[in-house]
C-alpha cells in the first residue's frame, strides 16, 4: 500500500487552467480528477480526493456553495479545499465558503505547489 498517489479534485472551468494545473500536478506526483463545471462535483466525491482545488465561479454548483456543502458534511468536512479565483475579494469569499485556503489568479506554479504541499505534505515515498 506505499506509494499510493495522493489524490487532488481539481474544479476549474477554464479548460487551458485545468489542462495547466494536471500536467503541472501530475509531474509532481498527484493523480488528479478534473471537474468542469459544478453539476458533476458531487459525484466526483465519490472518489475520496486528499484535497480539492475549487474556482469560486463555476457554472452549476459554484465553488461557495461546493465548499460549504463539503465543509457541513461529516465525510468530507476533513478534506482540504483551497478556493481559486481571479475575485478581488476571494480571502473574504474563501472565509464565508469555509475553505482551508485561498489563492488568487492569477498566480505562479511554485504558489500553488507550495499551497498543495502544505496540506498534503511532499509526495514522496518516505517511510519516517
Amino acid at each position: 500500500m506505499t506509494g499510493r498517489k495522493k489524490k487532488i479534485i481539481l474544479a476549474e472551468d477554464n479548460l487551458a487552467i485545468v489542462d495547466a494545473l494536471t500536467i503541472m500536478l501530475e509531474e509532481f506526483g498527484y493523480e488528479i480528477i478534473s471537474i468542469v463545471d459544478g453539476n458533476t462535483a458531487k459525484d466526483k466525491l465519490k472518489e475520496k480526493p486528499d484535497l480539492i482545488l475549487l474556482d469560486i465561479w463555476m457554472p452549476g454548483w459554484n465553488g461557495k456553495d461546493a465548499c460549504r456543502y463539503l465543509k457541513g458534511n461529516e465525510d468530507t468536512r476533513d478534506i482540504p479545499v483551497i478556493i481559486i479565483s481571479a475575485d478581488r475579494d476571494i480571502a473574504q469569499l474563501a472565509k464565508e465558503a469555509g475553505a482551508d485556503d485561498f489563492i488568487a489568479k492569477p498566480f505562479q506554479i511554485e504558489d500553488l505547489l507550495a499551497k498543495v504541499e502544505k496540506y498534503l505534505g511532499k509526495n514522496e515515498e518516505n517511510s519516517s
